[in-house]
């Protein structure tokens, strides 16, 4: 389906489709906040270098163009004869197909809309067979790492190879219970961006009988994702890091399972009927999709998956140019350690997580921002245990930094990011930080750092 099927209403005039043709043809997309300038702690102004994506993305001008789109017709879904709400509804159900394309699902997989990808992992959670075994790495994000039944899960360490990561899984099913089993994996770390050999693991989760989740949350902004050739039942991802943060993700696969489960959330929608003596609850999608739903986010997260999949090629020649240079930078740098699973050569999205000898992660990000204009992350990016295995010969930090670029990053960000933290490891901090519970900044900083009222 075009994009512009989603983005145009049925009386578009030819400005409202040359506009959205400008927004959605191109070499990159384009983002909201691309000009975004930000006041540093010297007096002067400049460009905001984004280094945060693997957290939020920041959102697609398209994206924005198809939201602003709806929202004149906007209404609720699904039993409503009025004009808006037929319309909305087919926006809705558009949305879904969209979604589904994406990913590649096959003809009978079902699209759930949830709230992101915790919220899909929860869900898949929820609808988990009795005495189901889920078997999953410690270098997951808490998102994957959590949900599931302690007594019914194994924990395996974080892999050193890819290989090992195949053989692990291996051993962990060959050794499981018998029942369903199911295996949750990342499609790319979102501490280090390394891909997991998901091919591989899917293969093996076949041989044994088992089942497997692919976490796609940092993975599917910057490289294909295709459930029918990985071979895997289910794909959860959010909107906010697909650059359409308008509260939406969704959970992508195999019905059986969904089913046959409680719904996730009992309400409107969910029913089939409701009498005095029992309730019917809906098959398919509505069967977890309780309530109101999210019909703008979903509508935004489709207009990213569109605009992503036009620009896919174009999207990763981006990345990789900018990742490389990024990296050799950076390996250039006395006092700099970057951090790896399966070690440098490995295939990666656009993360990089490192820490400064002499300065703590919260400083470096502190320093980077109110000196040089640039955002990063900095702690342990809800993959505790992950960063504490990563970090376990580094006794100076707890906690690292880190650099994750995507559609808003250019070649001045990349070389003003390396040029500053060349200027920390080889100089130190210029000026005298403090850290409160609003965060950490210079101890004069004279920027005015609250957040104007929009409303």
């Amino acid at each position: 389906m075009s994009i512009l099927s989603i983005l145009e209403p049925a009386n578009a005039t030819t400005a409202t489709r040359q506009a959205v043709t400008r927004l959605t043809t191109g070499s990159i997309p384009a983002t909201v906040g691309a000009d975004l300038l930000v006041p540093l702690a010297d007096g002067r102004v400049t460009d905001y270098a984004n280094f945060d994506h693997g957290a939020s993305a920041p959102c697609l001008e398209s994206v924005r163009r198809a939201v602003e789109a709806a929202l004149p017709s906007y209404a609720s879904v699904h039993r409503g004869n009025g004009y808006a709400s037929r319309i909305t509804t087919q926006w809705y159900e558009r949305a879904r197909a969209e979604v589904h394309s994406f990913v590649g699902a096959r003809e009978d997989d079902q699209v759930i809309f949830t709230r992101q990808t915790t919220d899909a992992l929860n869900l898949l959670a929820k609808a988990l067979p009795a005495a189901a075994t889920v078997i999953v790495f410690e270098s997951e994000h808490h998102a994957a790492l959590l949900p599931w039944p302690a007594e019914r899960t194994v924990r395996l360490p974080a892999p050193s190879t890819s290989t090992g990561a195949v053989t692990a899984v291996a051993d962990a099913l060959r050794q499981a219970p018998e029942g369903p089993r199911l295996v949750v994996v990342t499609g790319a770390s979102n501490v280090t961006g390394e891909i997991f050999p998901l091919a591989e693991l899917a293969a093996v989760a076949r041989a044994h009988g088992a089942r497997i989740c692919l976490d796609a949350a940092q993975l599917a902004p910057h490289r294909e994702v295709d459930i029918t050739e990985l071979d895997v039942d289910w794909v959860a991802l959010s909107g906010h890091k697909l650059y359409a943060p308008y509260g939406a993700g969704a959970l992508i696969g195999r019905a059986d399972w969904l089913n046959a489960a409680e719904p996730y959330l009992y309400g409107g929608g969910a029913t089939a009927s409701v009498t005095a003596d029992a309730t019917v609850w809906n098959e398919g999608p509505s069967r977890h999709e309780g309530g109101s739903p999210n019909v703008i986010g979903a509508i935004a997260l489709a207009a990213a998956c569109a605009a992503i999949s036009q620009h896919r090629e174009a999207i990763e020649q981006h990345e990789r140019s900018l990742l490389a240079r990024l990296r050799t930078g950076l390996a250039q740098i006395d006092g700099v350690t970057t951090y790896d699973i399966f070690g440098a050569d490995a295939d990666r999205v656009g993360t990089v997580c490192f820490t400064v000898a002499g300065i703590s992660s919260t400083l470096t990000s502190a320093a980077l921002s109110a000196e040089y204009g640039i955002g990063v992350r900095d702690g342990k990016f809800c993959a505790h245990p992950l960063v504490g295995h990563l970090l376990q010969d580094s006794p100076e930090h707890g906690t690292a930094v880190r650099a994750s670029l995507g559609l808003g990053t250019t070649r001045e960000h990349i070389d003003r990011l390396v040029a500053a933290v060349r200027t920390l490891a080889t100089k130190g901090l210029s000026r005298h930080y403090e850290e409160s519970a609003h965060g950490c900044q210079p101890a004069d900083d004279p920027r005015d750092l609250e957040a104007p009222q929009i409303w």
